[in-house]
């Protein structure tokens, strides 16, 4: 389990680009959408797949503490420089989201930001994220998602063959909801929208951002 938790994931192009896809992003509303995430975060938190730090500054003084977990170096070195700036404290651990490297029932918050879409098994993932969260802790995500509009649906699927080599494993033609509930989770809230990029749509733009809550009981 050790190994498992301390083996890093290298996507070394991806990590150079990344910074400035979510610069671009973050132009067009994805700033907003972190905030949105975020807004009702409190107490010990755990964000899966880190990345560059992009939700650090976004996290509200409700927050005690944010561990940060990403196993790629490189994203991992820019995110301790983005922890240097954030108004919570942040402590930044090398992991992965199907073995994270945090105690049962410690944290209040899970957070899962465009992750769910490059995690190799989303099942262990969520059953992770139970793991760690104290009874009637909350699961926080945003992600994009599989379209509901068949001609858009199709054009994901089209795409979806070359998008994970150029997208650090990213998948388009996921549905992260139905996991969700599978682990355990009620989802509370979930808005869905599309991001769209100068009025336009992109494989990408099907969106979902929620929050799902573990139970506070074996019985619930």
């Amino acid at each position: 389990m050790a190994a498992a938790r301390n083996k890093q994931i290298r996507h070394p192009l991806f990590a150079r680009v990344y910074p400035r896809i979510n610069a671009f992003a973050e132009a067009h509303g994805a700033l907003e959408h972190r905030r949105e995430l975020l807004a009702g975060a409190t107490g010990r938190i755990v964000e899966i797949g880190a990345g560059s730090g992009a939700n650090f500054r976004h996290y509200p003084p409700e927050v005690e503490q944010v561990i940060a977990i990403e196993p790629e170096p490189r994203l991992r070195a820019l995110a301790e420089r983005a922890a240097a700036d954030c108004p919570v404290p942040v402590e930044i651990r090398a992991g992965r989201a199907e073995a994270l490297p945090v105690p049962d029932a410690s944290v209040d918050g899970v957070v899962a930001s465009l992750v769910l879409c490059s995690i190799a098994d989303v099942p262990a993932t969520l059953a992770e994220a139970a793991r760690v969260l104290r009874p009637g802790g909350y699961l926080y995500f945003y992600e994009h998602i599989r379209s509901t509009r068949p001609a858009l649906a199709r054009r994901q699927r089209i795409v979806n063959v070359v998008w994970p080599l150029l997208g650090g494993g990213c998948n388009l033609t996921r549905n992260p909801e139905p996991a969700i509930t599978a682990a355990g989770f009620t989802i509370e809230r979930a808005r869905h929208f599309d991001f769209l990029i100068n009025s336009r749509t992109t494989p990408s733009s099907p969106c979902v951002i929620g929050v799902a809550r573990k139970a506070s009981s074996p019985a619930e």
